[in-house]
């Protein structure tokens, strides 16, 4: 007698409770991810065996890039808005709500104070171009903007990190005006930042 094989079942399983769970992941880490903005100038750090990653929070960041201009950032919105206020108080300049706005959108910036509120007041693609030929911030002796930036980062923090980010093909003498500017300040506790071995940024504690 021939035997009978049973007919195949197809196996069905209701994936509706998998596809909630991937929404609800993905929904999660849109909303707690924070994209970096572009940043301004590219600088390509030294490398260095170093592993102690660059802090955040409240960073203190001064920038030099190849042609030896120098930028200054802050992070977090609320602090950058109080350090404007900071530098306008000091530098007895008035700013305006939407000029505040603006500014805490900048991670970084190269403006000299003479040229900060047509800058707050460009668009995107101006303010873009602008930082293409931009001389940065001065750091020279007759006239360093650099020391109100960081006085007016300090006022909201006092114990805030200084972090310099320079290019590799920096040049010494504006590196040494911005170390100058910070023995002046009575700051002798900052990051050199550089490249890790494995590509990401690390931190060397001078």
């Amino acid at each position: 007698m021939a035997k009978v094989k049973p007919k195949r079942k197809s196996t069905w399983v209701d994936m509706t409770a998998m596809v909630d769970v991937a929404f609800l992941l993905l929904t999660f880490f849109i909303l707690v991810s924070q994209f970096r903005p572009e940043e301004v100038v590219a600088v390509t750090t030294p490398s260095s065996t170093a592993d102690s990653r660059v802090p955040e929070g409240n960073l203190i960041q001064i920038t030099m890039d190849s042609k030896g201009r120098v930028f200054f950032g802050m992070a977090g919105q609320t602090n950058r808005v109080t350090m404007l206020e900071n530098l306008g108080e000091a530098r007895a300049i008035e700013f305006t709500e939407q000029e505040k706005e603006a500014f805490s959108l900048l991670e970084n910036f190269g403006t000299p104070l003479k040229d900060l509120k047509s800058y707050l007041a460009a668009g995107k693609d101006a303010r873009k171009q602008y930082n293409e030929t931009v001389e940065g911030i001065p750091v020279d002796s007759a006239n360093n903007e650099l020391e109100y930036w960081i006085r007016a980062a300090k006022g909201v923090n006092r114990q805030a990190p200084i972090a310099i980010k320079g290019d590799r093909s920096a040049k010494y003498p504006v590196f040494d005006d911005v170390i100058n500017t910070l023995k002046e300040l009575n700051e002798n506790k900052f990051k050199l930042v550089t490249a890790g071995e494995s590509g990401g940024q690390v931190a060397v504690v001078e």
